[in-house]
């Protein structure tokens, strides 16, 4: 139980980052570095208690490549997108009315957007913190957050930049992105999740 909480706690944190970033669109262009900070700390903060997963695509690929039991996926998911929608909830409570542009999501460079730098973010944390030759690095939570970042940068215009099954349950909550536009998101997240483990396991055979 210890684990899910982590896992809720970090997620909300996240998401309430993106929330209070993405309503009212204060914080311009310095929202992926609040947000790809907030995902850093937290990763610091429960890595050592759940893996700091934060993610469903993460929870996925840390599955597929070994380092989660089968058991722990889906209350790791549930508690994950718990953490999302009552971020979401306290972002709203937070900024008021605020008004929240609805994106127009371009179907193909969305999926593709979110399918590649969620392939990059789970590839990462594989790397950097599940395989034997980075066991006990100290910046592992830093690349991670920077990442997203990196993402969040790059493509955020595109698709908003969630990179996360949960994340864009709670975009869709705060009326970023459309609901009927979420299959695509966790269609695109989840597959690039699985990739990653897959590429992982064949460029790191000593960590099978």
């Amino acid at each position: 139980m210890r684990k899910y909480l982590c896992e809720l706690i970090g997620t909300f944190f996240l998401m309430l980052t993106i929330g209070c970033c993405v309503i009212g669109a204060s914080t311009g262009v310095l929202a992926p570095l609040a947000i790809g900070s907030a995902l850093m700390v937290m990763v610091f903060a429960g890595g050592h208690l759940s893996g700091g997963h934060y993610n469903p695509a993460v929870t996925l690929g840390a599955w597929l490549r070994g380092r989660c039991a089968m058991q722990d996926v889906l209350p790791y998911w549930v508690a994950q997108g718990a953490g999302a929608i009552v971020a979401s909830v306290a972002a709203q409570a937070i900024k008021g009315n605020a008004p929240v542009t609805r994106m127009e999501v371009s179907m193909g460079p969305a999926f593709l957007a979110e399918f590649l730098f969620t392939f990059a973010l789970v590839y990462v944390v594989l790397n950097v913190a599940t395989a034997k030759g980075t066991t006990g690095n100290s910046f592992y939570g830093l690349a991670i957050g920077i990442t997203v970042m990196v993402g969040a940068f790059s493509v955020g215009s595109i698709s908003g930049g969630a990179f996360n099954p949960a994340v864009a349950v709670g975009l869709g909550w705060i009326g970023l992105i459309p609901w009927p536009s979420l299959a695509l998101y966790w269609i695109a997240e989840l597959l690039a999740g699985a990739c990653a483990a897959w590429v992982f396991l064949s460029l790191n055979p000593e960590d099978r």
